[in-house]
């Protein structure tokens, strides 16, 4: 009787570490790439989740998740709070140290700039983390259209305005705004002027200190920010 319990204990552990491990592939191989972001924002940026380790394809370094510390193999969170995180976009692994590109993300499922739940305090977080990084006059906030963008969860780019992007500005009639409590709303009526279904979304201060409020068919990131390093 010894006996058999002795080796029905041994295969119940080797059936749990077994487990374990095709749950860890199960992880890697359901998780699609344009999901990364929202695999990164539910299971990743708190380590107080139960079995993180387990469930979080890109841990954040200090969780210590099987001593996983590469840069591209790991998330770094700026800030978080119940609705929001502002996360390292992985763009800036191997870059110098001046080189910024972050993301702030909705906590809960949303899509993007189409998404009709997304709401207007993602624009002051983002901000509020950006200028704690690069100075205001030359800080960006970015989303990119719906059919130009890799992820499907939506996420606002934080990073430099390219050194000439200014100049370029008033060609794509952006609007002026005193604070960023509608910006979702300023950018959907101008597009709507415009005729744009589709449309990415610029947010920075002008020389005079209001926000401008700008939107394009085309990538904002690409045409405005500084988005690389190389």
């Amino acid at each position: 009787m010894r006996i058999g319990i002795k080796s029905l204990w041994f295969k119940a552990v080797f059936a749990t570490t077994a487990l374990i491990c095709v749950h860890t592939q199960v992880i890697a191989l359901t998780v699609a790439k344009s999901d990364i972001l929202l695999h990164i924002v539910s299971q990743c940026v708190d380590p107080s989740k139960e079995n993180y380790c387990s469930n979080c394809m890109l841990p954040r370094r200090e969780a210590n998740c099987g001593g996983i510390t590469e840069c591209k193999k790991t998330n770094e969170v700026w800030a978080l709070n119940t609705k929001y995180a502002a996360i390292r976009d992985i763009k800036m692994c191997g870059c110098p140290a001046e080189f910024i590109h972050g993301l702030a993300l909705p906590r809960e499922v949303i899509t993007g700039v189409e998404d009709l739940n997304r709401e207007e305090g993602i624009w002051q977080f983002a901000w509020d983390n950006g200028i704690e990084r690069i100075e205001a006059q030359s800080l960006a906030l970015v989303v990119n259209p719906k059919s130009q963008r890799s992820q499907n969860q939506l996420h606002v780019h934080i990073l430099r305005l390219d050194p000439n992007a200014r100049a370029r500005f008033e060609q794509f009639t952006p609007v002026y705004v005193d604070n960023l409590e509608s910006v979702w709303l300023v950018a959907a009526k101008a597009a709507k002027s415009k005729g744009l279904n589709d449309y990415g979304v610029l947010v920075a201060k002008d020389l005079k200190g209001k926000f401008l409020v700008l939107v394009s068919p085309n990538s904002p990131e690409a045409a405005f920010t500084v988005w690389r390093c190389s």
